[in-house]
């Protein structure tokens, strides 16, 4: 059986609706748990997140967030990527953004088979707890 919404309700949530789409960053609020449960289906395949974890396909990912690209100790990367590295990028909330959407775009030449994470949900709750795995 389906019931009406009260009138008062339905433009209350109109109302909340319309708020919520147009506050800028409304859409990227960041969510740590929610970015482990991404983290855990899109990159523990590859990657390693402990502190001193081993390096997988990927590199350990611990303490990513504002460290040098390519400078996991032990770990093999493409020349692009060392190249990056060379070049002082570093693993900022600005450079993990388009790299986790699209790896082969930021940083042709790189050995991360990862196609991308397309859900920008997703992508900032990731951050988040990448983030968070980083302090």
């Amino acid at each position: 059986m389906i019931r009406a919404v009260p009138a008062p309700v339905a433009a209350a949530l109109a109302v909340a609706a319309v708020i919520g789409a147009s506050v800028p960053g409304a859409a990227r609020a960041q969510d740590a748990a929610a970015g482990q449960r991404v983290f855990n289906t899109q990159c523990r395949v590859c990657h390693t997140i402990e502190e001193g974890g081993r390096n997988g396909v990927g590199p350990n990912l611990h303490g990513v967030v504002g460290r040098k690209a390519a400078s996991v100790e032990g770990f093999r990367y493409s020349n692009a990527m060392r190249e990056k590295g060379e070049q002082g990028w570093t693993w900022t909330e600005e450079n993990l953004r388009p790299y986790l959407h699209n790896p082969r775009e930021v940083v042709p030449g790189t050995n991360m088979v990862y196609a991308g994470l397309r859900n920008d949900q997703q992508l900032n709750d990731l951050i988040a707890f990448l983030q968070q795995q980083s302090q």
